[in-house]
């Protein structure tokens, strides 16, 4: 007999503001528990140390989580020049101090570098794993494992600015990207070393940054429901983006009514418009209710890829 799953069936996507010095996992504990939800995961982790949004999917939504973890990333960095550390940030040691001696325009020189497409080797502080095993665990050990470069695109890199030897910048980039590094290889082109001191994840794909929320009001919204002895998702819920909203850059094919059951039943369909293997966003009917996604096959039919399953969340 299966077992039933703890929580209630809710679907969509907080934007969480984490806080610094908490793990992502740690965080989506916290967000599961605080919505009651049976199901969640994040959309790729945030080091302890930087803070920013968070996209947590509840329910269904998870479904969707990897094409948030595929999206293009902001981040607002600011380094210390004139330190390196072991792990290219402020919660590891010092390994080497030397002087800060650079004008602005050598560092413009050196940030042009890291714009565009470049390889970049991982960290060996990142979650990627070898082996079976994050490197991050190697790292701890002292134990250095080989880690191939890999393709990364700096869409932007704007200088924000340079108090004394904290350099503050603003970073557009694509999946993959670690900031740490970008830092400490641009601390090392300048020749004094750098580490990250703050780092905050200021967007995610196209999800607008006021629409953040933190734990802190998150536990008071749900302290305030238990005060007035009112269901907590009363408050909560409407904090919630769309679940679709994880795919909001696939094209949208929408369908009769009529179609849905063979949608749900996971047949593949006639729909026009689509080139081969293209991912789309499947609606159904003129509420357009979304119910998953799809892509042309090569008998040139709509084949369902990953279909959420419905339930009654009125109660």
């Amino acid at each position: 007999m299966a077992r039933r799953a703890k929580g209630r069936f809710i679907d969509g996507i907080v934007l969480l503001d984490k806080d610094t010095g908490m793990s992502s996992n740690f965080a989506l504990q916290k967000v599961k528990r605080i919505f009651n939800a049976n199901k969640a995961g994040h959309t790729g982790a945030l080091d302890p140390l930087a803070t920013g949004m968070l996209p947590i999917c509840l329910g269904e939504a998870t479904k969707f989580s990897q094409h948030l973890l595929d999206a293009d990333k902001r981040y607002l960095v600011t380094a210390k020049l004139g330190e390196r550390t072991d792990t290219s940030d402020s919660d590891g040691e010092v390994v080497q101090t030397r002087p800060v001696n650079i004008t602005q325009s050598f560092l413009e020189e050196k940030l042009e570098y890291f714009r565009g497409t470049t390889q970049q080797i991982p960290s060996m502080y990142s979650a990627l794993k070898y082996q079976g095993q994050p490197l991050y665990k190697y790292a701890r050990e002292g134990i250095e494992v080989p880690r191939e470069s890999r393709p990364i695109t700096v869409f932007e890199l704007n200088f924000i600015k340079l108090e004394g030897d904290e350099l503050t910048l603003d970073i557009h980039c694509s999946k993959g990207t670690y900031i740490r590094t970008i830092i400490d290889d641009l601390g090392e082109m300048l020749g004094c070393g750098a580490h990250v001191i703050m780092l905050r994840r200021t967007q995610v794909a196209d999800y607008p940054y006021d629409k953040m929320v933190s734990l802190a009001e998150l536990e008071s919204l749900l302290a305030q429901a238990q005060e007035q002895d009112i269901a907590p998702k009363t408050l909560l819920d409407p904090l919630l983006l769309p679940m679709d909203t994880a795919v909001a850059n696939f094209p949208e094919i929408n369908l009769p009514d009529a179609m849905l059951y063979y949608v749900m039943q996971g047949q593949a369909i006639q729909a026009a418009g689509l080139k081969p293997d293209c991912l789309v966003r499947i609606t159904i009917g003129d509420e357009r209710k979304f119910v998953g996604i799809g892509s042309m096959n090569d008998d040139g039919l709509l084949a369902p890829k990953r279909l959420i399953v419905m339930h009654d969340t009125t109660e």
